[in-house]
C-alpha cells in the first residue's frame, strides 16, 4: 500500500501536468513528486532495491530543488 500511495502521488502530478491543469515547475506539482518519491525512496531503502532507491531518492533531491527555487522569493520576502 505504502508503494502505491507514493507512486499515486508522482502520477497525480504528472497527468495534472500532462492535462494542462497543474504547471510543471509550481509548488503543488513539486511537492507531490516530492511526497512521492521520498515514500518510494524510503520503501526501496527498506527493501534494499538499490535501483529503486537511486531513482527516487534523485528525484526526491530535484523536486526538492526546483520546489525550494520555487519557494526562496517568499521566504526572501518574509526575511526583509
Amino acid at each position: 500500500m505504502i508503494q502505491i500511495g507514493g507512486a499515486l502521488l508522482i502520477l497525480a502530478a504528472f497527468t495534472a501536468a500532462q492535462a494542462g491543469r497543474v504547471d510543471p515547475h509550481s509548488r503543488v506539482y513539486l511537492a507531490l513528486n516530492l511526497a512521492g518519491s521520498v515514500v518510494l525512496a524510503h520503501d526501496a531503502l527498506r527493501g534494499e532495491e538499490w535501483g529503486f532507491l537511486l531513482l527516487e531518492a534523485v528525484w526526491a533531491f530535484v523536486s526538492a530543488w526546483g520546489l525550494l527555487r520555487a519557494l526562496l522569493p517568499q521566504i526572501r520576502a518574509a526575511a526583509r
